[in-house]
């Protein structure tokens, strides 16, 4: 299976405009690209089927009565290489098996905290595991977080 190379193809879904841009610009400065950005489950529903993100940033409580354990469900089918990250203030909101999720981001996080998380994915995306130490700013899945066990 070939992996995915930097510059990563990045996917946010988050309802509140101002984060969702300041999301953008941080995965942006560490040199990803931003190809959409989605506020609610029938925004990434009419997203292009041939869009296929690398990473997918995907908030709990979304736009229009919408949640992001529906919008991690399509993505899984979707995109089914798709890193999913959820960026939530409720992460006690996250089912246990975390939706097919990879991990969480909590808020509110800062830019550092961003950016360790992001260079950590990003190494587990295209050379698992990743060989940087897991930051405090990054909860991964307890699935996921076996996989990357040496």
């Amino acid at each position: 299976m070939a992996r995915a190379k930097a510059p990563l193809a990045v996917l946010i879904v988050e309802d509140e405009a101002l984060l969702a841009m300041d999301i953008e610009y941080m995965i942006e400065d560490v040199g990803h690209r931003v190809i959409a950005e989605a506020a609610s489950l029938f925004d990434v529903e009419a997203l292009a089927p041939d869009l296929c993100p690398d990473i997918a940033f995907v908030d709990i409580q979304l736009a229009r009565d919408t949640n992001g354990i529906d919008v991690s469900r399509l993505i899984r089918q979707r995109w089914p290489k798709t890193f999913i990250i959820f960026v939530t203030a409720n992460p006690k909101k996250i089912p246990e098996d975390f939706a097919g999720a990879h991990g969480v981001i909590p808020k509110p996080f800062s830019k550092s905290g961003l950016v360790s998380a992001m260079r950590y994915i990003e190494e587990g995306v295209c050379d698992p595991p990743p060989t940087s130490p897991q930051p405090s700013s990054f909860l991964a899945s307890p699935a996921f977080a076996q996989s990357w066990q040496r």
